[in-house]
């Protein structure tokens, strides 16, 4: 199992806009297609403004083959157009367990 971990940070003053936009529009579709959703969080301290979820997958192909789901889904790309202009950045990064670490799922 994989895990990839996106921050996004947001314009000052837009997260409750964008995690409004995600709930309604965004994570019914996510859920559907990307499956495995270990977290969604929301900075309190440190780099304020940012969304932090996490997606569990098989293998780096079985993410791929999602992702490339995800972005030919209409109903996706209607909400990023809605979303996009709330964001300033966004990182990615692909986390891999430990050696003793058992995920669950």
């Amino acid at each position: 199992m994989i895990v990839e971990e996106r921050i996004y940070t947001l314009q000052v003053g837009k997260q409750a806009e964008y995690l409004s936009l995600y709930e309604k529009e965004g994570m019914a579709v996510q859920k559907r297609i990307l499956g495995m959703m270990v977290g969604y969080y929301s900075t309190e301290a440190g780099p304020l403004n940012q969304i932090i979820h996490m997606w569990g997958y098989e293998s780096f192909e079985d993410r791929l083959r999602r992702r490339k789901e995800l972005f030919s889904n209409p109903e996706w790309l209607a909400y990023l157009q809605k979303v996009r202009p709330l964001i300033v950045s966004q990182k990615s990064k692909i986390l891999l367990p430990a050696p003793f670490f058992t995920p669950k799922g």
